[in-house]
């Protein structure tokens, strides 16, 4: 069942995981167990005395190897709590609060873990960038994935090298991620509607 925020008359709730930050938008992402690669999404709204949840529960995928510790060569989505300032996608967004870039196929996420752009969203035409392109992701020819996205602050303030690069909460194909959070386009839809910069969003992710 779908909540939508409109219909939410629950008595405060506490988060099912751990959560002692200022944000007043909190959205947990639950695995039954570390080596899981699905989970549970809902999102969740501070009321005095605790929580209350806003949207879900969605069935999400994560990484194909669980959740846990995340670096550069494995699909592990990665434990701990992280900030959401922006998002991005190929479809045209004019209903978001986030900060939002439409995206093309000179739209790119570094994971050269060579270069000191590791890490971080680049524009630049193929065959121009000043990175290995291989080893980074274009955005703009990975599909209905990245149709729309929120971006997961991890590894970011600094960027450490080979620590893991290019997470987001994106649409779901179905499978296993390689170390994304994963879940049905209209759910995420609701989700970035819902996010609001002024209430310093975060995503919670464990099992």
């Amino acid at each position: 069942m779908w909540i939508g925020a409109c219909g939410t008359d629950h008595a405060p709730q506490q988060l099912p995981l751990s959560y002692d930050g200022p944000a007043d938008q909190v959205i947990t992402v639950v695995a039954d167990h570390p080596d899981a690669t699905t989970a549970t999404v809902l999102a969740w709204d501070r009321v005095p005395g605790g929580w209350r949840p806003a949207l879900g529960p969605a069935p999400a995928r994560v990484g194909a190897d669980g959740i846990g510790p995340a670096s550069e060569i494995d699909s592990r989505t990665p434990v701990g709590t992280w900030s959401l300032t922006e998002a991005f996608g190929y479809q045209s967004r004019d209903d978001l609060r986030l900060p939002y870039r439409h995206i093309g196929t000179s739209d790119w996420w570094v994971s050269d873990v060579s270069s000191p752009l590791y890490n971080t969203y680049y524009h630049c035409d193929s065959g121009t960038c000043p990175f290995d392109e291989d080893a980074s992701e274009n955005l703009g020819r990975a599909g209905f994935v990245y149709d729309q996205a929120v971006v997961i602050d991890y590894n970011r303030s600094p960027a450490i090298p080979g620590a893991g690069s290019a997470f987001f909460l994106h649409n779901t194909n179905d499978r296993p991620t390689a170390g994304c959070v994963a879940i049905p386009a209209a759910n995420l839809r609701a989700i970035m509607r819902w996010l609001d910069p002024a209430r310093h969003p975060v995503i919670a992710i464990g099992a």
